[in-house]
C-alpha cells in the first residue's frame, strides 16, 4: 500500500510559507520585457505566459522542490500505468484504476496500460464502422433517408465535457449534421430540444455507465414517448453508451451499443465513447482522432519533471501557490474564444467534483485548503459583467486566460485598421497586463490596485487537435493538484446524500399520489413538502 504525504509535511512547504509573507510586487517595475520572455513555456501546441503571476525564481525553485517531494509525476505515471488510485486507505471506497489517459494512448507502440488502450481501440473500430455506415447510406431511417440530427441524453460527465467540446468545434461540423443535448431532469429542457426536430432523421445517444442514472433514464423515456407518438420505433433510433453488462447493454432496445469502463470517471470521459459517438457523428471520425492525438501529446508532455517545461504541472503548482499560500479562494477561467462558451462549466465539474474534498487519502481531515471554486465566462462579454470585481473588488481572483491567435471561421472585417480578431486579442492582452500592474490615480475611484495574479494560455487556433490538448491539460492539472493535496480526486461521494434524500422525497410524492400519506418516519421531509406547497397534505 503506497504511503502518501500531506502538503504541510513537505520541507518546501515551509519555504513557500515564508515567501508568501512578502510575495513579489508586480507593480514595482518587476514586469519587464525580459521577464515576459523568461516566464514562458510550451507544451503540445500551447504557450503559457506566467510573468503576470506573483512569482520569482526562488519561489519557482521551491515549487519545483514541492513537486519532487510530493512525487507528483511519479503518481501521474502510476495513474497512467493502471495503479489503483481511486481509494481511501482503510475505508470502503471504489478502489478503481484511473485510466482516462488510456483512451488516447493509442498512437504509441507501447501504451502504458495496454489492456485499457486495446479496449479503447476496439471501441474506436466500432465507432469507425458505425460512422462509415452513416456516411455511405447503408444505415438509414425507415424512409431511406440519412440521419442528420443527434440528441445526446446524459448528465454530469456524460453531458458537460462532450457539450463543451461540441460547442468548441462546431466550426468543423460536417454538413447537415447537428447535435442537441438533454441533461436536466426539468421537463422543459427536453421539451425545448424536441420542438422543431424531425425525429424520423434523428438518432438519440443515451449515455449512462451504470444504466440506472435516474435523470438520464427519465429523460430517455420522455424522448422515447415523443418517438412513439410520432409513430417511430425507438429501438431503430436509440444508441447506448454504457457499461458492459449494464441494463442498457441490450441489443434489442438499442440500434448500437458502445462501452465505457469503470476505470474512466464520468468527468474525465469526454475522450471515451461518452464524447466519441457524438463528436464522431458531428465532426467525423478523423476529427475525433485529432482530438485524441492532441490529448495524447499533452498527456506525454505532462510527464516532464521540470515544471518550467510542463504546463499542466506548472499551472497546478501556481494554483497551489495562489490558493494555499496567498489564500485566494477562487479561480476564474476566462477564454477569449466564443467556441469555449461551455468550457468553464465543464471545468467546474471536473475540478470541483475532483478536488472538493475535506479528507486525505488516509481518511484524516485536512488542515489546509483543497480545491478552489472554479468559474468563468468567455471574454469580451465578461468584461462588461464581472471584471469590475476582478479589477477593483476586495477579493483577489486569480485568472487563467485562454486565447487563440487566429479565429476558427476566418470570417472577419477590418475597422479602423484592425480586424475583430485583433480587437479580441488586444482586449485579452490588456486585461492580463491591467490586472498585474494596476493604475495609480489621485481619484480613488479610478485607482486599480494591481497585483492580481493571472496567466495566459495561447495557441494558434482552436482546432480538434488543440481542443484535445487543452482538455487533457486541465485534466492533468486537476489530478496533479489532487496528488499534491493528498486527496482522492476520483470519487464524488459529496453528491450521494442529496440523491438519497431526493429519492426519499420521491417516495413521499408517490405515496401521496396513491393517497397513502401517513406523515410518519420523516417529519422534516413531509413538513418541507407542505411548507413549499409542492404537495398539499390533507390532515
Amino acid at each position: 500500500m503506497p504511503t502518501y504525504t500531506d502538503l504541510t509535511a513537505h520541507p518546501a512547504h515551509q519555504q513557500l510559507t515564508k515567501s508568501a509573507l512578502y510575495p513579489p510586487d508586480l507593480r514595482q517595475g518587476r514586469l519587464t520585457p525580459h521577464r515576459l520572455q523568461q516566464y514562458k513555456t510550451h507544451t503540445a501546441g500551447f504557450d503559457l505566459l506566467y510573468a503576470t503571476q506573483r512569482l520569482d525564481d526562488n519561489i519557482l525553485v521551491n515549487l519545483q522542490q514541492l513537486a519532487d517531494e510530493a512525487g507528483i509525476i511519479d503518481q501521474f505515471l502510476a495513474m497512467k500505468q493502471g495503479q489503483v488510485m481511486n481509494r481511501i486507505n482503510g475505508y470502503e471506497s471504489e478502489n478503481r484504476q484511473v485510466l482516462h489517459t488510456a483512451c488516447r494512448d493509442i498512437f504509441s507502440a507501447s501504451p502504458l496500460a495496454a489492456e485499457a488502450s486495446a479496449q479503447a481501440k476496439n471501441e474506436l473500430r466500432k465507432l469507425q464502422n458505425f460512422l462509415a455506415e452513416l456516411a455511405d447510406g447503408s444505415l438509414r431511417n425507415h424512409k431511406g433517408e440519412t440521419f442528420t440530427t443527434m440528441i445526446q441524453v446524459g448528465i454530469g460527465g456524460s453531458d458537460l465535457g462532450p457539450r463543451a467540446l461540441y460547442h468548441a468545434l462546431a466550426a468543423y461540423s460536417l454538413p447537415d449534421r447537428k447535435v442537441h443535448f438533454i441533461a436536466n431532469v426539468d421537463p422543459d429542457d427536453a421539451a425545448a430540444v424536441l420542438q422543431g426536430i424531425d425525429l424520423s432523421r434523428t438518432l438519440v445517444n443515451v449515455v449512462s455507465k451504470s444504466g440506472s442514472t435516474l435523470e438520464t433514464l427519465t429523460n430517455e423515456e420522455l424522448v422515447k414517448t415523443a418517438f412513439r407518438q410520432a409513430g417511430l420505433e425507438p429501438a431503430h433510433h436509440f444508441i447506448a453508451v454504457t457499461g458492459q453488462g449494464s441494463p442498457m447493454d441490450n441489443p434489442t432496445a438499442y440500434l448500437r451499443s458502445f462501452y465505457m469502463y469503470d476505470y474512466i470517471g464520468g468527468r474525465y470521459s469526454s475522450t471515451s465513447m461518452v464524447g466519441g459517438v457524438m463528436l464522431g457523428f458531428a465532426l467525423g471520425y478523423d476529427a475525433f482522432v485529432d482530438i485524441l492525438r492532441g490529448a495524447a501529446d499533452m498527456d506525454t508532455g505532462a510527464e516532464q519533471r521540470d515544471i518550467r517545461k510542463n504546463i499542466p504541472l506548472l499551472l497546478a503548482l501556481i494554483g497551489s501557490w495562489n490558493h494555499n499560500y496567498l489564500n485566494h479562494e477562487t479561480v476564474a477561467i476566462l477564454p477569449y474564444s466564443q467556441g469555449l462558451i461551455r468550457f468553464a462549466a465543464h471545468l467546474q465539474q471536473c475540478d470541483m467534483e475532483s478536488n472538493g474534498k475535506e479528507i486525505n487519502r488516509d481518511g484524516t481531515a485536512l488542515d489546509y485548503q483543497s480545491g478552489p471554486v472554479i468559474w468563468g465566462e468567455p471574454g469580451t462579454n465578461g468584461q462588461h459583467a464581472f471584471y469590475q470585481l476582478i479589477h477593483q473588488g476586495t477579493s483577489t481572483v486569480p485568472v487563467e486566460f485562454i486565447g487563440f491567435r487566429s479565429s476558427q471561421y476566418g470570417q472577419d472585417i477590418t475597422i479602423q485598421e484592425t480586424s475583430s480578431q485583433d480587437k479580441l486579442l488586444a482586449n485579452l492582452l490588456a486585461q492580463s497586463l491591467a490586472l498585474a500592474t494596476g493604475q495609480d490615480n489621485d481619484n480613488p475611484n479610478k485607482r486599480f490596485p494591481g497585483n492580481r495574479p493571472n496567466s495566459l494560455l495561447i495557441a494558434n487556433r482552436l482546432t480538434p487537435y488543440t481542443m484535445g490538448s487543452l482538455l487533457a491539460l486541465y485534466e492533468a492539472k486537476i489530478v496533479m493538484q489532487g496528488f499534491l493535496w493528498n486527496i482522492n480526486s476520483f470519487d464524488q461521494e459529496g453528491v450521494q446524500l442529496g440523491k438519497k434524500l431526493a429519492t426519499q422525497f420521491l417516495d413521499h410524492m408517490a405515496a401521496m399520489a396513491e393517497g397513502d400519506y401517513d406523515g410518519n418516519g420523516d417529519e422534516l421531509g413531509w413538513a418541507m413538502l407542505q411548507a413549499t406547497g409542492i404537495r398539499e397534505i390533507e390532515k
